[in-house]
Parts: structure tokens; C-alpha cells; sequence
């Protein structure tokens, strides 16, 4: 007996009389698109639950140095683990992947990623002792770079100072701080966390999701060893440029910050590539290192770790049309 789909029975339902307005918003859109059309609106859509394991790595992902420092051209993200995940209405969503991310949870994933060829973690400075403890408990070898915000500009400083007391690798001021320093006019700010940095003798970044932010900094003669910026395509579903925005879009014009990249000699790594879990990662992963990013940082469960690794080696080991001369 053949099993009937979602797609079919929406479709039996709306022949059957039910308005449209009875329907979620998703299942409007599945409802009124062509079936040869529907893996084009949730990209990111899963066909199977087959995850791979360590013992399907094809390779390591390369390295490469960030200013001196080596460094995988995947960086971890830290958001799944601090539970800062991008939901949007999904109330539940944070504490459940908090819930998820026990410590011994954690640890193997971290142990993973470093099996994978991973060595660097980007996280919230609150993750600074469970990264030591990773060290010293599980002898653990991966860096980590500390995106660091904060209410207030001392907020951020002492962030600062924390993950450089902790041995952090790199710091980088975090990229809605920054867009609010920037918004505020206060410069001293940034000033005070690029050389409190550089006094440690440590890379510093400066982050957003603005691209005015990276423009001010520059215009303002601030420039740090690398930047960071959100970057993806509009090509989703749920991407409604121009219109309020719902925890949807992070890069806002992705051409704009492809000329801005191109016109500097700093290295850039680009985050938010998948949009927050909405583009494929094959397709994210290759607009990022096509246009121009040095490396990307990608948040990823344990379990989609080895995948992402041999999507990204494939896509490196391919031809990119890339313009912008690697920075590293």
C-alpha cells in the first residue's frame, strides 16, 4: 500500500473545501507550490537521518594561520553549546539544546571535532572555565577565540580581560556589541578592546552583522587583525529582504560585503553562513569561501560534524570560482 504524504493529504485537504487560512503559514506555502519546486523552499531540509561517523572522514579539514596563529578553515561555533540557538517564535528551542549539551556531551564534541581537524572553538566567554576544565580533564587541545559583548563598555572589557586571563587564542568583539558601539558613536570602546588585546599580544577581531559597522571602524582608522561578518545568500524561503525582520536574515546585503572583503588585506571569517540552520551546507559553505571568506564558523550538533567536514574538504579540494586572493 503506497503511504501517503504531508504534501498529498494538504492538497486533498484544500480540494476538500478547508480555506487556506486554516492552515500554518508552512503549510500555505506547501499547499500552493509544485512539487518539483518544494526542496527549493526549505533548503536545509533533511532527506534522511543516515549520519555519518568519524569512521566515514574522507580527511581532516585543512589549516591554515590567522595571523600567525593556526587555524582550521572551519572554526566551531560556540551558540549550540551556550544555547543561544536562533528559533525564531520556538520557545522551547534554547533550553533544549542547553539540555542537550551536557558537559560530557560537550567534551565529545569537542573531541570530535578535533578527530575531524577542527582546533578552534568561537564561544561566549561564560564557556571559559568549561574549556580549561576540557583541557585539563579530558586533554583537550582546541583553542578557543571568545566572542565578547555586554551591556555596558565595562561589561565588554572585563569580558575581555576574562578570556585573556583564561588563555583564550583570539578575542573578538562580538557583532551586535559592536553594531551598538558603532550606532552609539562610541569608538573609545572599540579602541580600548582592539589595544587591551594587542597589549596581551593576542590577535583581536572586530565582528558584526552590519556592514555600516566595519565601514565606520575603518572610516574611524580602527582596524583589527581580522574581521567578521555574517554572510549567505537570500536563497530561502523564509529570506524577506526589506521587510520587519524575525530572526530570519543576518547578512542584509551579501554583495555589499563581498566589495567591502575584496577591498581589504585583513583576513575575514564569515558566520551565519547557513542563515541559522535555512541553506544547505553545501550550498552556504561554497557562497562563503566563493566570495571571498578566509574561513567560516559554522555551529554544529556532534552528529552533523563529519558530514560538514567532508562537505567543506570536497568543496576546498574543488574548483571555486574565487576572485579575492586568500588572506592566509
Amino acid at each position: 500500500m503506497k503511504k501517503t504524504t504531508r504534501r498529498e493529504i494538504l492538497g486533498k485537504i484544500i480540494v476538500g473545501g478547508l480555506t487556506v487560512e486554516a492552515l500554518s503559514h508552512e503549510e500555505k506555502i506547501l499547499a500552493e507550490t509544485k512539487k518539483e519546486d518544494i526542496d527549493a523552499l526549505s533548503s536545509a531540509t533533511r532527506k534522511d537521518t543516515n549520519w555519518s561517523k568519524l569512521s566515514d572522514l574522507k580527511e581532516k579539514i585543512p589549516e591554515s594561520t590567522l595571523c600567525q596563529l593556526p587555524m582550521s578553515r572551519v572554526i566551531l561555533g560556540g551558540n549550540l553549546v551556550s544555547g543561544f540557538a536562533h528559533a525564531r517564535d520556538l520557545l522551547y528551542v534554547s533550553d533544549l539544546v542547553k539540555a542537550y549539551h551536557t558537559k560530557e556531551k560537550t567534551f565529545a564534541t569537542f573531541k570530535l571535532a578535533e578527530a575531524c581537524g577542527i582546533n578552534t572553538f568561537l564561544m561566549n566567554p561564560s564557556l571559559c572555565e568549561l574549556v580549561n576544565e576540557y583541557w585539563e580533564k579530558a586533554d583537550g587541545t582546541l583553542q578557543f577565540m571568545t566572542n565578547c559583548s555586554g551591556k555596558t563598555s565595562e561589561h565588554i572589557l572585563a569580558n575581555f580581560k576574562k578570556s585573556i586571563d583564561h588563555d583564550a587564542s583570539s578575542v573578538v568583539l562580538q557583532g551586535e556589541a559592536a553594531d551598538r558601539l558603532v550606532k552609539e558613536r562610541d569608538f573609545k570602546t572599540i579602541i580600548q578592546c582592539v589595544e587591551l588585546t594587542r597589549k596581551n599580544e593576542i590577535p583581536v577581531g572586530i565582528a558584526a552583522h552590519r556592514i555600516e559597522t566595519l565601514q565606520a571602524c575603518v572610516a574611524q582608522g580602527i582596524v583589527p587583525d581580522y574581521w567578521m561578518k555574517t554572510f549567505h545568500h537570500h536563497q530561502y524561503w523564509s529570506a524577506k529582504p526589506g521587510q520587519e525582520e524575525h530572526d530570519n536574515i543576518f547578512c542584509r546585503d551579501p554583495n555589499e560585503t563581498i566589495e567591502f572583503m575584496n577591498n581589504r588585506p585583513e583576513p575575514w571569517i564569515a558566520f551565519k553562513v547557513l542563515a541559522a540552520g535555512s541553506i544547505k551546507p553545501q550550498d552556504g559553505f561554497r557562497f562563503a569561501f566563493e566570495n571571498g571568506a578566509d574561513f567560516i564558523c559554522v555551529g554544529m550538533y556532534d552528529f552533523q560534524i563529519v558530514d560538514d567536514i567532508n562537505l567543506c574538504t570536497n568543496i576546498l579540494k574543488s574548483k571555486l570560482n574565487r576572485k579575492r586572493v586568500w588572506k592566509t
